[in-house]
């Protein structure tokens, strides 16, 4: 069992760690979790009641969170001609192609996404072991692989996340940081909560049913359950 600080057991007795919270309450009470000396960074976690070992009930998608992630986000794009300048234009840290390729082959990794031109992606097999861990590896299921580069920098820039099931059929995300206000922590929450609704695999069963629990916790601290019930009468009526 893993061993606990002082400070996140006095943290354990600052509420009712079993009760089942409004979206309200949850957020106030996550931001009072949120005690530790640097600002830390609030995690949304879903548990859904799907397999995830069946293709057609596995989750994954993109999505901006409207207020944010509150982190800066390095982007790196694999381009050539003018899709490099476009790149750069929007706000990419990083653009072009070969050159960009052998440097992160010998170990470089000073970006958060990667988003590629179609024409682009014969580079990216090289990539595969280094991209693929980390979940980088551009995909045009999840916009990452487009012409359209502008665009999906700006998104990535905006706070663009990805929700996707892991083997257990759990979602993690981000939904802000601790010093968001609990009014911006609230409308990320709920943006994630409509988006798992509207992707929600057809044949399976809504309301509780669907996401069987929902809980919120800074990086440091412990998690806030969330009634999935009454989230999905104030979100989804």
């Amino acid at each position: 069992m893993k061993k606990r600080s002082k400070r996140y057991k006095e943290l354990l007795k600052s509420y009712e760690i079993k009760a089942l919270y409004s979206l309200d309450k949850a957020v106030d009470i996550v931001k009072k979790l949120a005690n530790a000396k640097y600002n830390e960074t609030i995690n949304l976690t879903a548990r859904l009641s799907v397999d995830p070992k069946k293709s057609e009930e596995q989750i994954r998608t993109m999505m901006v969170l409207p207020k944010g992630t509150g982190k800066k986000i390095r982007v790196l794009v694999l381009a050539t001609g003018d899709k490099v300048k476009e790149a750069l234009d929007a706000g990419a840290e990083y653009a072009g192609a070969e050159e960009l390729v052998e440097k992160i082959q010998g170990g470089w990794l000073d970006f958060d996404a990667v988003i590629a031109t179609p024409d682009a992606m014969k580079f990216t097999g090289k990539l595969g072991k280094i991209l693929g861990p980390r979940g980088m590896m551009p995909n045009p299921k999840l916009g990452t692989v487009t012409f359209n580069i502008k665009e999906a920098v700006e998104k990535m820039k905006a706070g663009q996340v990805e929700l996707k099931t892991d083997k257990f059929g759990v979602v993690r995300t981000v939904i802000g940081k601790a010093d968001f206000e609990s009014g911006s922590l609230k409308e990320n929450l709920a943006a994630v909560f409509k988006t798992l609704v509207k992707v929600k695999p057809a044949h399976i069963g809504t309301k509780t049913s669907y996401i069987k629990t929902l809980v919120i916790h800074p990086t440091h601290g412990p998690a806030v359950a969330i009634d999935v019930n009454d989230a999905w009468v104030q979100l989804i009526g």
